[in-house]
């Protein structure tokens, strides 16, 4: 896509700095990390958000999320890794290009991802369950 800033970035239009190159991925440092080794993984195919991606890319994409967690291990001294997708604004998707964050974390590193929430019950957790069993067929 012409305005897809991640397009410019795999067709060479836009400068980054890639840590990893294969046939259908690419990946780079984020401008704005949530610690420094914080990677981004993007198909070279545009694709919006994962409602609109090929499947078939899947086994491609959990190859180089080890490889590339790997080597952020190894450089940072992480002791652990999160490894965030958002599809659409209000789940925090910034630019419409299909990208996961590698983001190398420390024990007290201060960042926290999400507040954690509850059931009111095991009857309202059931009933959420068996409505999305039901769409799932």
């Amino acid at each position: 896509m012409d305005d897809c800033i991640f397009c410019m970035i795999t067709e060479g239009k836009l400068p980054s700095s890639k840590v990893f190159e294969s046939d259908t991925l690419l990946a780079f440092l984020d401008l704005n990390p949530c610690q420094k080794g914080h990677t981004l993984l993007i198909p070279k195919k545009h694709c919006k958000d994962i409602f609109g991606v090929d499947p078939a890319i899947g086994a491609d994409v959990l190859a180089a999320m080890k490889t590339i967690g790997q080597a952020i291990k190894d450089v940072t001294g992480c002791t652990g890794i999160n490894v965030v997708q958002n599809n659409g604004r209000d789940a925090g998707q910034m630019v419409d290009h299909l990208h996961w964050h590698l983001i190398p974390r420390f024990a007290g590193d201060g960042l926290d991802l999400w507040p954690q929430g509850k059931y009111d019950s095991m009857d309202e957790m059931n009933a959420m369950a068996e409505k999305l069993r039901k769409v799932l067929g």
